[in-house]
């Protein structure tokens, strides 16, 4: 299963393939982009079918980096390392301090933290290895730890303001349809039931879906038919691709905004969308809580710095959807614009001469 069937706007700077056949290390690391300073973007452990479906999976978060970093205003660039979940038993220990030595190898280029299938216990092996990995137990009142709940933030309050510019609305008693129960699509409901909201929520482990249905009041649904819910925003926080040309016609959602990476099938899919009504808040720019604790941590950012970053996330979702409203765009096109626009204009950062 690969994140998105979509192909990268632009290409990458560099693609590292990693294999270390004594600890079962296969995957690879992409820097799609250094202009905004070194590359930075979390390390994916997933079962993949084939090797290009990696490659290509890896391609497009790492691309979807570059945007996200960008928009966040964040002084980072944009990367991603995707490792292919070895088949039985593997000493976890041990894969990820194989790859922490090629993260050491790119010698400051890269930065990596959790993502899908990785957790703290995770990055902890890989800092045995490079200081360049955050994600790792806080220290000294600085960020830390698990980014998902700084996700989970982000989007909770991109929520708020497209429930107000979309439904006139705060989200006190609206239906939202949750698409997937890890880390942050957990820590969202959480957040959506303590606001009022009456939450559907579709997740294969029939026990986390029982956890949160009864934590949170909410209905169950499945995966597919949860695109069918009567809901006023379907929050898709699985992984990506979820919003094709079926699923638009299907949603009876009047907003689309989750935490999920690369939502849209296709840029196209975001037009159409747009040409029903329904008001899709760019993945990239909602979902930056995360990298913005990971930005934080690295860099020696205070707590404070870290969570007034994040709480802006709602302005930068109104300043993207006010800048489409005027240039006649839909939504994800006036980010990809924005994006490109502070890529483009940024100093080219320097070069890091390897050891």
């Amino acid at each position: 299963m690969v994140d998105a069937p979509q192909v990268t706007a632009t290409p990458p700077e560099s693609v590292h393939v990693l294999r270390d056949e004594e600890s079962g290390l296969d995957g690879v690391i992409v820097l799609h982009s250094s202009r905004r300073g070194l590359a930075a973007g979390g390390c994916r452990l997933w079962r993949y079918g084939d090797h290009a479906a990696l490659v290509g999976d890896a391609m497009r978060l790492a691309e979807g980096m570059t945007y996200k970093n960008a928009m966040a205003d964040l002084p980072l660039g944009g990367g991603k390392a995707v490792l292919n979940l070895p088949q039985g038993d593997f000493d976890r220990r041990k894969l990820f301090a194989a790859f922490g030595r090629a993260v050491a190898r790119l010698d400051g280029n890269y930065v990596t933290a959790e993502d899908v299938g990785t957790s703290v216990a995770d990055m902890e092996a890989v800092r045995g290895e490079t200081r360049h990995v955050a994600g790792l137990p806080p220290r000294d009142g600085r960020p830390g730890g698990d980014p998902s709940p700084w996700t989970a933030r982000g989007v909770f309050l991109a929520m708020e303001e497209a429930a107000r510019r979309q439904l006139g609305s705060e989200l006190k008693g609206l239906r939202v349809a949750v698409q997937g129960l890890g880390h942050v699509g957990s820590a969202l409901c959480g957040m959506l039931h303590e606001a009022g909201a009456r939450l559907i929520v579709a997740e294969p482990r029939p026990g986390v879906a029982a956890e949160v249905a009864c934590r949170c009041d909410a209905e169950i649904m499945g995966r597919d038919s949860i695109l069918d819910a009567r809901c006023q925003i379907f929050a898709p926080c699985a992984l990506g691709g979820v919003i094709d040309g079926d699923a638009v016609a299907r949603l009876r959602a009047r907003i689309v905004c989750g935490a999920a990476n690369n939502v849209l099938a296709t840029p196209e899919d975001g037009d159409r969308l747009a040409d029903r009504g329904i008001l899709y808040a760019p993945d990239y720019v909602v979902n930056a809580g995360g990298i913005i604790s990971v930005a934080g941590e690295y860099l020696g950012w205070s707590v404070d710095e870290v969570a007034a970053r994040v709480h802006a996330t709602g302005l930068r979702l109104g300043a993207v959807l006010a800048y489409a409203g005027r240039e006649g765009l839909a939504p994800h096109r006036a980010a990809d614009a924005l994006a490109r626009a502070r890529i483009t204009a940024a100093p080219l950062a320097p070069v890091r001469e390897a050891a």
